[in-house]
């Protein structure tokens, strides 16, 4: 058991440069993580999406305290998960830029019967309730039960790759 606080802990001594090249080569699949706090749709584009539990289905991801959606984040109870295929990488795009409004023109969503906002066309979605937030350096890891699920027929995901959007081929 890990008894002391990781806060308290030295900080490690490998170079921020260093550990953005590590995780560059390290591929991972891109979704959009929408919500409404009650000011209105806010979304951002994620790669650290983690399966956390079967029992109860539990999920996790990350997101910078400094980003233009945490405060949308800290206050909402809900969010959807939205799986983006290969073809969506304008959609992941627009969801990285700051200082847009993300669910303008060409961006197309509508609202679940519980409020939330999801993206059309994705390969899949989840519903989530929020249930945690673990502060974590300058991010805050956010836990979520699943508590609704679509699956679209189209499963080619988008991933991102040192610095890149990618698509999985068929052999």
């Amino acid at each position: 058991m890990l008894s002391v606080a990781l806060s308290s802990l030295p900080t490690p001594g490998i170079d921020p440069e260093r550990f953005k090249e590590m995780f560059r080569n390290h591929p991972a699949g891109v979704v959009v993580v929408t919500l409404d706090a009650g000011r209105g749709p806010a979304g951002f584009t994620a790669t650290s999406l983690t399966s956390l539990s079967l029992t109860p289905p539990l999920v996790s991801f990350g997101i910078a305290v400094t980003a233009s959606s945490w405060p949308h984040v800290e206050r909402a109870g809900s969010a959807v998960v939205n799986f983006l295929g290969a073809q969506q990488e304008d959609v992941a795009r627009r969801f990285a830029t700051s200082g847009i409004d993300r669910f303008a023109a060409p961006t197309r969503w509508r609202r679940l019967p519980e409020g939330e906002p999801v993206l059309d066309g994705v390969s899949g979605w989840l519903r989530l309730g929020l249930d945690q937030v673990v502060p974590a350096g300058d991010h805050r890891i956010v836990v979520g039960r699943v508590e609704d699920s679509w699956l679209g027929t189209d499963r080619s995901p988008l991933l991102f790759h040192d610095g890149a959007y990618h698509s999985l081929t068929s052999r």
